[in-house]
C-alpha cells in the first residue's frame, strides 16, 4: 500500500470512528463497529491503529494541520491576525465540504476529550507535533536558530495559547454559540500569542512589499 493510500484509509477510518464516538461514546463503540462503518475488516483496523481510541488521531490532526498550513505560509510583512484572517477567508472559498466536516469532527473529538482521557491524549499529541514544527517557523521568522532556548519557549507558549483558544471556541460552537460571535477569532488568537510570548511573536517583522502598500 502506498503512503498516500495508507493516509487516505487511516483518515476514512478516523472519520467513521469519530462519528461513532460522538454518537455513542468511546466505551459504547467497538473495533468491530468501526470496521463495519467503514466497510473494512476488523483485522484491517488493527493494522492501521494500535487501539480504538487512537483511531481519532488523524481527524484531530486535520484541524491542527489547517492552522499549521496557515503559519507555514505566514509572510513576514503580515501580522498574525492579518494572516489568519486571510487564511480563514481562503478556507471559506476553497475548503471542500468534506474537509469542513472533518474540522467539525475534530472539534467534537477535542470536546469529548474533556471526559475521555484517551481522546485527550490524541489532541495533546497533535498539539505537540504542532509545537515542534512551530519551533522552525518562529526561528525563521525571528532570524534565530531552532535550538535557541527563547525560540523553543516562544513555540511552547504560542502553541499552548492557540490550543486554549481553539478549545474555548470549539466548546462554544458545540454548545450553540452563534458562529458570528467568533468573527474576531484571528485577533483573539494573535493577541493570545503575543501575551504568551511577551510580544515576541504576532507582529509583522518586515516592511510590506511596495506593490502591496
Amino acid at each position: 500500500m502506498s503512503e498516500q493510500r495508507r493516509r487516505r484509509v487511516r483518515l476514512e477510518i478516523s472519520r467513521e470512528a469519530a462519528r461513532l464516538f460522538w454518537k455513542q461514546g468511546v466505551d459504547g463503540t467497538s473495533g468491530d463497529q468501526i470496521a463495519e462503518a467503514v466497510g473494512l475488516s476488523t483485522r484491517t483496523i488493527w493494522r492501521h491503529f494500535r487501539s480504538k481510541e487512537s483511531c481519532a488521531e488523524p481527524i484531530v490532526m486535520q484541524s491542527v494541520e489547517w492552522s499549521m498550513d496557515a503559519l507555514r505560509r505566514w509572510p513576514p510583512h503580515l501580522s498574525l491576525e492579518e494572516q489568519f484572517t486571510a487564511e480563514t477567508e481562503r478556507f471559506g472559498r476553497e475548503a471542500t465540504e468534506e474537509f469542513q466536516v472533518d474540522i467539525i469532527l475534530g472539534v467534537k473529538m477535542v470536546r469529548l476529550g474533556d471526559t475521555e482521557p484517551a481522546l485527550r491524549t490524541a489532541w495533546l499529541m497533535a498539539c505537540d507535533e504542532a509545537e515542534r514544527e512551530l519551533v522552525g517557523i518562529i526561528a525563521a521568522r525571528l532570524g534565530r536558530e531552532p535550538g535557541d532556548l527563547d525560540v523553543r519557549m516562544h513555540a511552547a507558549a504560542a502553541s499552548a495559547a492557540v490550543r486554549v483558544i481553539n478549545e474555548d471556541v470549539g466548546a462554544g460552537l458545540l454548545e450553540g454559540v452563534d458562529p458570528r460571535e467568533y468573527t474576531d477569532a484571528p485577533r483573539l488568537i494573535a493577541n493570545a500569542v503575543r501575551r504568551a510570548t511577551g510580544g515576541a511573536v504576532g507582529d509583522a517583522v518586515s516592511e510590506r512589499p511596495p506593490e502591496q502598500k
